[in-house]
């Protein structure tokens, strides 16, 4: 009997063995799936790291999409044509893909390019410190300033930043218009476009505003939308470029289509079909 008892005794712990065995197995199954996991990371990883090269993104979904506002005569809204529309257009040919235009808020310009809403700015945008901190700015392309706009007769009043204390001036909300005017001290009506900034100063809303020189030589004076406007103070002097997502490599893309079409002649056809020949700025 006791030998048998030993025999079963021996069996159980055999089995017993095996068991924690099959435990050791299983955990080496596991080791092996958190193998397959960091493997698969690795691979997610990969992914990750493809997905962060914007030109493979833009082509691979067939589209370019630059964020706008209303801004002539980098674009004019309804065709979305004007200097800036077209060079997007080029770049897109050279990306092989189609562009699309897409209307924002400019206050939120950020935001809208980390969210992939755009893939880019470029809409007579100003190099700022928002711009550099907060995304990536190609070579400038163009220059520009910002210029006080106010009624015609009263012009004479307001020849320098001082002269505007006290005034209200309309800018575009998160514009390079409001930075210059806040800088200035002056006291803000922030609106949703510059186009809506010239509106406020003609119906009489605001006393003048700040915008891009460039738009200012397309929309005011003799012969133009607001005849009864004109340019006064120009409160800085600043340069056009374009806004692409932190790190991305569609910045480098741009500028090296710039390259191609500075050397080509079609920055300077572009430029004097628009009338900014003057603004325009070497690429090399």
């Amino acid at each position: 009997m006791k030998k048998i008892f030993s025999l079963l005794l021996a069996a159980v712990m055999c089995l017993s063995l095996s068991a924690c065995a099959g435990g050791d197995n299983g955990s080496t199954v596991g080791g092996t799936g958190d193998d397959a996991s960091t493997s698969g990371a690795g691979s997610a990883a990969s992914t990750s790291s493809e997905e962060e090269s914007d030109v493979a993104y833009i082509q691979d979904k067939g589209t370019l999409v630059v964020g706008i506002t209303d801004f002539a005569p980098m674009d004019d809204s309804g065709e979305w044509i004007g200097f800036d529309a077209d060079m997007a257009r080029e770049v897109a040919d050279a990306l092989g893909v189609e562009v699309q235009f897409s209307e924002i808020e400019w206050g939120n310009k950020l935001m809208e390019l980390d969210n992939k809403s755009v893939d880019c700015l470029w809409n007579g945008m100003t190099i700022t410190d928002e711009i550099t901190n907060g995304a990536s700015a190609t070579n400038p392309y163009a220059k520009n300033a910002q210029v006080v706009v106010v009624p015609a007769d009263k012009a004479d009043q307001y020849k320098t930043a001082e002269d505007l204390q006290g005034l209200l001036i309309a800018v575009e909300d998160g514009s390079a218009g409001q930075e210059a005017a806040e800088a200035e001290g002056l006291d803000c009506n922030a609106v949703q476009s510059q186009a809506a900034a010239l509106m406020e100063v003609d119906a009489g809303t605001s006393d003048a505003c700040v915008i891009d020189l460039l738009m200012a030589g397309a929309m005011i004076g003799e012969g133009t939308s607001y005849p009864d406007l004109v340019g006064t103070v120009e409160l800085t002097e600043e340069d056009y470029g374009v806004g692409c997502r932190k790190g991305s490599d569609l910045t480098e893309f741009i500028n090296e289509q710039f390259v191609k079409l500075y050397e080509d002649g079609t920055m300077a056809e572009l430029a004097e079909k628009y009338g900014i020949s003057d603004n325009i700025v070497e690429q090399k």
